[in-house]
């Protein structure tokens, strides 16, 4: 079947790059967690306000001294999730381009997992029996968590985000920086992805903390270019973390 868009336009940034957030303390305490077979994470921090680790204000550093010379990549635009952990990376590369115009918005905010946040995906089958239940039919990209967030309702978000970059950021270049799950409906936005495809995707590839993904215009749409890309860690000898995409249930910190 032919796939297309809804709304079909010429009025594209030149080009968009995301950036997921470097490792978060969150992140940290969801791996140690699932080491112990703990139902939750050890962690004080509400999710909105959870930092960078160590580890990760490295990764930070590392992406904003790969871009900071590179005119190719200096953007017209730079916007973050409020949660502080994006902010903060976002931050590093906004001191290497010499610049502190940083737009915050809520729409590139993580998952809300609602009743799920901070459980591990034994302690969601422990307390929550019955959603498991419900979530193994319904399937990862429809099911909502009590009081939380589907897939669906990110692409949402992420659709009313674009349509304001066509507007008024047309053939200038973006970067955003944000978390896995809101990557990963970019994808399925911008690429017209199934559900089948985009769970696929999100199976068999694993998205580094301060990995980046990237989107250059065709003049009807975006294609991409690279996907959880870690070069500039790499660059910088710095360690790459990541969350298999088996291990995302809910928890913390994505």
């Amino acid at each position: 079947m032919p796939r297309g868009e809804l709304v079909v336009s010429r009025r594209w940034p030149a080009g968009i790059v995301l950036v997921r957030h470097g490792e978060s303390v969150g992140n940290i305490a969801a791996a140690e967690a699932g080491r112990r077979g703990a139902a939750r994470l050890d962690l004080d921090f509400r999710d909105a306000d959870t930092p960078l680790s160590d580890t990760g204000r490295r990764q930070a550093a590392a992406v904003a001294t790969f871009v900071a010379d590179d005119d190719d990549h200096r953007p017209d635009l730079v916007v973050s999730s409020p949660y502080r952990r994006a902010a903060q990376t976002a931050q590093a590369a906004l001191d290497a381009w010499g610049t502190d115009h940083l737009v915050l918005d809520e729409r590139l905010r993580e998952r809300d997992l609602g009743a799920f946040d901070g459980l591990t995906s034994a302690g969601i089958r422990e307390e929550y029996a019955a959603e498991a239940e419900r979530r193994a039919r319904q399937g990862k990209f429809y099911y909502k968590p009590p009081s939380g967030e589907s897939w669906c309702d990110v692409t949402l978000r992420v659709r009313s985000l674009l349509g304001d970059l066509r507007e008024g950021y047309e053939g200038r270049r973006v970067w955003l920086f944000t978390h896995q799950a809101v990557i990963m409906s970019f994808r399925y936005v911008l690429e017209h992805l199934t559900e089948q495809e985009l769970l696929e995707v999100d199976r068999t590839t694993d998205l580094p903390n301060c990995s980046i993904t990237s989107y250059r215009s065709t003049g009807t749409g975006m294609r991409l270019v690279q996907f959880a890309d870690t070069t500039a860690l790499e660059r910088a000898e710095v360690p790459q973390t990541t969350e298999p995409g088996r291990a995302r249930e809910a928890t913390h910190g994505g």
